[in-house]
Order: structure tokens, then sequence, then C-alpha cells
């Protein structure tokens, strides 16, 4: 008999670089006109980049340009809509934190950086 595995997938961040599973991250996509959207059912037909809903990835993801080469675009695309997105949702959960990384991670993420 086969032992009964559940299987979670991965994605990796376009920001830290670092493996985690899709329900922590964040997908985004490229609207026809080359404006990021976020696809928060992760359902939006296309190309996609997924990034921890961090503002240290997506500061991350724009420094190195990983936005316009995960989504194959040509120059950097503007990430506004995915900064407003992140304030929108730490305005409706205050609280809560950005992320469920834990803070050891986050340090060794940023002393690497």
């Amino acid at each position: 008999m086969v032992a009964a595995t559940t299987h979670e997938p991965t994605r990796t961040c376009v920001g830290c670089r670092t493996a985690a599973p899709r329900a922590q991250l964040l997908r985004v996509v490229a609207s026809t006109d080359g404006d990021l959207v976020v696809d928060s059912r992760a359902r939006m037909p296309g190309r996609g980049a997924w990034i921890h809903p961090d503002p240290t990835c997506v500061s991350l993801a724009e420094r190195r340009r990983a936005f316009g080469r995960a989504l194959r675009l040509s120059g950097s695309p503007d990430v506004a809509p995915v900064r407003e997105h992140l304030a929108a949702q730490a305005a409706s959960a205050p609280d809560a934190p950005l992320d469920n990384r834990s803070e050891e991670r986050r340090v060794g993420k940023e002393c690497r950086s």
C-alpha cells in the first residue's frame, strides 16, 4: 500500500530567491500594456512572478530588476501596484505579520544582501 503524502506546490520568490509554499507567496502578472497586476487568486492567464508579501522582497526584486526578467518584459515595470496592494493589506490587518517567514530567516537574508 502506498503511503498518502500531501504535495504542496513550491515557488521561488523573485525578490529573495528562497523557495516557499505557493500559499505564502503573492503572484504578480503583467497586463497587456505592461503594467504589473497583483493576481491574488493566482488564476490570471499569462506568465507570473511569485513574491513574498513583504516590502523587503519587493525592494529586492525592484533593485535586481527581477520582475521584468521573470515576466519577460523589456525594461523594468513600475512596482507601484504591488506596493499599493501590500499597503492595503497591511492597513486591513495592522496586527498581522506581513508574511509567515520566521524572524531568523528574515535577518539572515538581510545580512546577505
